[in-house]
């Protein structure tokens, strides 16, 4: 089990917790103390602190300390909420990166397994690179979506850091990746390289005025993740408080808010994480929103596809061109689902992957004669 690298919470958020009303999130949440740890058979999401930002390419005298995000998430008001929710504690730093990576993945893999959302709060954003790992005994095929300003592709021969962890996770053995998705990248922190890549291996990137001006298209993308990795400095400065690394452009609070709910909200996602911020007690605040958000989302799961059957969607048939492209929607929420022929190339993990969220807009291009762009990039993986 990787539940012994967690370090249970510390004397000054538990003291905080004491003078919550009832009422207060911090009074339903169940704690690792010192004295004792949460009965993980009754918890459905779990949240995890990794006191690790070895990985930054800002210097930061002072160690992660993760209270101050505790106290301002603890002191809101929760939803109608009925999960067990449970703070773990804290991973500390290993004597190296890499030692902090395998116990990441070692906890996540563990509470996967057990069919608990682990949420980490990092640290830098190089630990997503262990939150994939830690799919690797799963052997199932790992969408990742990352709200980002940036790829995150390093330099050949680059050592692995919150900037170049892509590069690592793309190369690496075994290849679990089968899709790749940012949202919110601005293209002036991007090679004109780096995007030619991402159009080669057929992943998606959205453009932050695209996201901003429709933040709805981003929806069918969570709807597909498994992994949601945010950078914090994909926010601007002036609504996240963040003035290490000043960011005159990026999400609103609002939108950023929004993103995570859609990714609490997704059947599919199963590890939330949250990076590259800087002790502040002002980013505090808005990261306490954004996870208050995700936890509200997944108690508006709807357990649609892939956990109910077909009988409740309908079916359309589209012909474009020389294929028939067949769309489902849901009786239920009135969502949509595009089917990928599945092609039988010895790779069975890819069997999961035969419907792909889409949106309404996607089927009225379709009936356009336009074929839908994911659509497309996602029968060229399954063929490859």
């Amino acid at each position: 089990m990787g539940l012994e690298f967690l370090e249970p919470i510390n004397d000054e958020v538990l003291k905080m917790l004491k003078s919550l009303s009832s009422q207060q999130f911090g009074s339903k949440v169940v704690f690792h103390t010192k004295e004792e740890f949460p009965d993980l058979d009754k918890v459905k999401i779990a949240l995890i602190g990794v006191l690790e930002n070895r990985g930054s390419d800002i210097i930061i005298d002072e160690a992660e300390d993760l209270s101050l995000i505790r106290k301002e998430l603890y002191r809101l008001f929760p939803g109608n909420w009925d999960a067990t929710i449970a703070d773990l504690g804290d991973i500390l730093p290993g004597n190296s990166k890499e030692d902090t990576y395998f116990a990441l993945r070692k906890v996540v893999s563990d509470l996967i397994k057990k069919g608990i959302i682990p949420v980490v709060i990092g640290g830098s954003q190089d630990l997503t690179y262990s939150l994939y790992r830690a799919y690797d005994e799963l052997e199932q095929m790992v969408n990742l979506v990352a709200i980002d300003s940036k790829f995150d592709f390093g330099k050949e021969e680059e050592l692995m850091s919150a900037n170049s962890y892509l590069s690592q996770i793309i190369v690496d053995e075994p290849n679990n990746l089968f899709n790749f998705c940012n949202i919110g990248y601005q293209t002036y922190y991007n090679s004109q390289e780096e995007i030619d890549l991402i159009e080669k291996l057929f992943f998606d990137g959205y453009r932050l005025g695209e996201v901003s001006n429709n933040i709805a298209i981003a929806e069918p993308v969570f709807r597909d993740a498994d992994i949601v990795s945010m950078d914090l400095t994909a926010v601007k400065s002036s609504d996240s408080g963040n003035f290490f690394s000043f960011e005159p452009n990026g999400f609103n609070g609002k939108e950023i808010c929004a993103l995570a709910r859609y990714a609490g909200i997704s059947d599919k996602v199963s590890v939330f994480g949250i990076f590259n911020h800087y002790n502040s007690s002002k980013e505090s605040v808005l990261i306490a929103q954004i996870l208050w958000y995700f936890i509200e989302g997944f108690h508006y799961r709807s357990k649609e596809y892939p956990f109910g059957s077909r009988e409740n969607y309908i079916k359309y048939s589209v012909p474009i061109e020389e294929e028939t492209l067949v769309f489902y929607k849901s009786d239920k929420t009135d969502r949509w689902w595009i089917e990928i022929p599945f092609v039988a190339n010895g790779n069975n993990k890819l069997k999961r992957n035969t419907l792909l969220p889409c949106s309404y807009e996607e089927y009225l291009g379709a009936c356009n004669q336009e074929l839908p762009e994911r659509w497309w990039k996602a029968q060229r993986k399954n063929v490859l």
